[in-house]
């Protein structure tokens, strides 16, 4: 039986089925579109209106009922696969015509039955979800390359071009200001949503506008971020969106789109334990001297440039040169050469991503 299918398969529909209304009602719509649809494959015929307004009220019911999108795929999939299992196992040696009628009117039959159950799930979905909700729901849909999210998107009517950026950041801690989002809607109509408790994720159209778009985000909830950043196309996220949060791990605390170049060094150490216990060694001997990794911080971001390094510290030149000093005493690595500039700015940048 479907709906003994459904809660076997779908988490969801074991949660919502338990009513007997509900698992009554779910019943007559599995047995009214499979016997439905094998009507019109014997008499060749597309859905009527009337069909195809049932299937659209049954799919805006499951939104209502907050049916999760994932859940909503597979009760489409496992339909057409019981379909076709009932198909075959029906069919006997001399049914070759029908069987063949089957295969050519269930992909038509099933693109528009999937395609009404879909616009009521999400009709149905916008009466039970905040706006902030289904916004996430069609960042989440993006960055795991589900098909729903090109349906998610037309219907927020919230443009995603095929080539885009996703933006991962993280926080330093999880107790900020959830209402940021709804706030940066009003100002950044892109997909993007807590993808965790300290993380979240966009996805925009470009480097720009992902900058714009952190910084926005970095003053509502005032505390430093670190950001990563990944280039991708629509339809393959996943592994992009994977690239970016890792890169947000590795990032120091600062509003700026870190890619995967901006912290090669970073991200090879982290992949190596023996090199990633050896910089921590580093950092530990720099937190004996007096503030040396903001002062390296700042150094290296300043170009090495000694008066506007003191400048961006507020200190005198000969205090910026005695850190630079210990900061070789204490390590035994110059901050001035090539190699020091490599072990250090990369030992720093360790450091304030792990605040």
């Amino acid at each position: 039986m479907a709906v003994d299918a459904y809660q076997r398969e779908i988490p969801d529909f074991r949660r919502i089925a338990t009513r007997p209304d509900v698992r009554e009602s779910l019943l007559d719509f599995a047995v009214y579109l499979r016997r439905r649809t094998i009507e019109l494959i014997a008499d060749d015929e597309p859905f009527s209106r009337a069909d195809i307004g049932l299937i659209t009220a049954m799919g805006r019911a499951r939104g209502a009922k907050g049916v999760s999108p994932a859940s909503q795929r597979q009760v489409l999939v496992l339909h057409t696969s019981l379909l076709l299992r009932e198909v075959h196992e029906i069919a006997g040696p001399d049914d070759g015509d029908a069987v063949m009628s089957a295969l050519h009117w269930l992909p038509e039959l099933g693109a528009a039955s999937h395609s009404a159950y879909t616009t009521g799930y999400l009709g149905g979905l916008a009466d039970a979800r905040p706006l902030v909700d289904r916004v996430l729901l069609l960042a989440e849909a993006l960055v795991t390359d589900d098909p729903l999210a090109h349906d998610l998107a037309a219907h927020l009517a919230m443009p995603v071009p095929r080539r885009c950026l996703v933006v991962v950041v993280r926080l330093p801690r999880s107790d900020v200001p959830r209402s940021a989002v709804a706030d940066l809607l009003a100002r950044h109509w892109v997909p993007c949503g807590w993808t965790a408790a300290d993380e979240l994720t966009a996805v925009v159209d470009g480097r720009d506008r992902g900058l714009a778009f952190v910084r926005d985000f970095v003053a509502a909830v005032d505390v430093p971020c670190s950001i990563g950043a990944a280039h991708g196309e629509v339809g393959a996220l996943s592994e992009v969106a994977a690239g970016a949060r890792e890169v947000s791990r590795v990032a120091p605390p600062r509003t700026a789109i870190h890619l995967r170049d901006d912290l090669f060094a970073e991200l090879g150490v982290s992949r190596v334990p023996a090199v990633d216990a050896w910089l921590r060694d580093v950092a530990d001997r720099l937190a004996r001297g007096p503030r040396l990794v903001g002062t390296l911080d700042a150094f290296y971001r300043n170009d090495m440039a000694r008066s506007r390094t003191a400048a961006a510290l507020g200190v005198h030149p000969r205090t910026l040169d005695y850190r630079l000093r210990r900061v070789e005493e204490l390590t035994g690595i110059d901050p001035v050469t090539v190699r020091g500039v490599r072990i250090l700015s990369t030992a720093v940048n360790r450091v304030l991503a792990e605040g």
